[in-house]
């Protein structure tokens, strides 16, 4: 992972989809598909604080009795967030040293600079050991290339796919000019959303071949909700065909937002999205608003989810 000394499978897993936010699978569940990819292989994981599976993850590592290579984010911008979100890893995670600290959703060198006492904190911890790599998480070409000013950053974890779906800021050529830079002066780079957040799965082999053919990608993390899943994505990593049986199951499984009925129009769901994919619109004959998502810009990230005080936004 570029110059971290850190050894990672090229297959991720994502573990947002674990999560409350999407299958809400139960901890024991959770922890046993994660130490069935790690038996296949992969050994790189992808969490956030925002996530709430830290459960998943701790029981998952006590059951393998080894310690993966693990990312988690925060939102944190001041030491003492960052310290706090630091050791809630720590605790939850039942770890000593986290090996992957990243500052989730950076836009630029301006919300970069914005969250500067986050990210020297966590420099501070790296140099104390308690965290290997510091790093950012990003939906915008704008951040990747702003990850060259900032010599303290080690890890980028970017939007890369095929059709570009999810950047916000540019095309998937210049995502892909920008992180073949950053990866040229030794910053780890590992994708996410390479199915688009569930857009590309009818074409997910050409979806996994394009980012597995891209030789300054060092890993890209794929969401894994199920022990089918994780079958399916390991045949298409390896260039077979899953049985067909999980084919025909899979196929049929449509990903989507649903928004409740008892939505009460308050918008914090509109302020959180990161695609801008949620708006309010005008109930039919009642004057009321709620929420309303337009399919095309969302990439089923689940994030609105957390947002929400009345808990009437879910991926299904």
């Amino acid at each position: 992972m570029g110059e971290t000394g850190l050894i990672v499978s090229r297959l991720c897993f994502g573990t947002l989809t674990l999560s409350p936010l999407q299958a809400a699978l139960p901890p024991e569940e959770g922890a046993e598909l994660l130490s069935e990819a790690y038996s296949n292989g992969i050994n790189f994981w992808d969490t956030a604080e925002l996530y709430a599976n830290y459960d998943s993850l701790r029981l998952a590592i006590k059951k393998i009795g080894k310690l993966p290579v693990l990312t988690t984010k925060t939102y944190a911008y001041t030491r003492e967030g960052a310290r706090s979100s630091l050791e809630k890893a720590r605790r939850e995670l039942d770890l000593d040293v986290i090996p992957i600290f990243l500052l989730h959703e950076q836009e630029s060198s301006l919300t970069l600079q914005g969250h500067k006492e986050a990210l020297d904190f966590f420099c501070e911890a790296k140099v104390r050991g308690i965290i290997s790599a510091v790093g950012i998480s990003c939906h915008t070409v704008a951040a990747v290339r702003a990850a060259l000013q900032f010599e303290e950053i080690d890890v980028v974890h970017p939007i890369i796919n095929y059709k570009g779906i999810g950047i916000k800021d540019g095309t998937i050529d210049e995502m892909l000019e920008a992180t073949e830079r950053i990866a040229a002066a030794g910053i780890g780079v590992y994708g996410m959303k390479p199915l688009g957040g569930g857009h590309l799965l009818a074409d997910v082999e050409k979806a996994i071949h394009f980012v597995k053919n891209i030789e300054h990608l060092h890993s890209f993390a794929i969401g894994i909700a199920s022990s089918e899943e994780l079958e399916a994505d390991l045949h298409y990593f390896r260039g077979t065909k899953p049985p067909r049986a999980i084919e025909e199951k899979l196929a049929g499984k449509k990903r989507r937002l649903q928004i409740e009925d008892w939505c009460a129009g308050c918008g914090a769901c509109v302020q959180s999205c990161p695609q801008g994919a949620l708006y309010l619109e005008e109930t039919a004959g009642a004057g009321q608003l709620r929420a309303a998502v337009k399919a095309s810009r969302c990439i089923l990230c689940g994030y609105c989810g957390s947002s929400c005080p009345e808990f009437c936004l879910k991926i299904f």
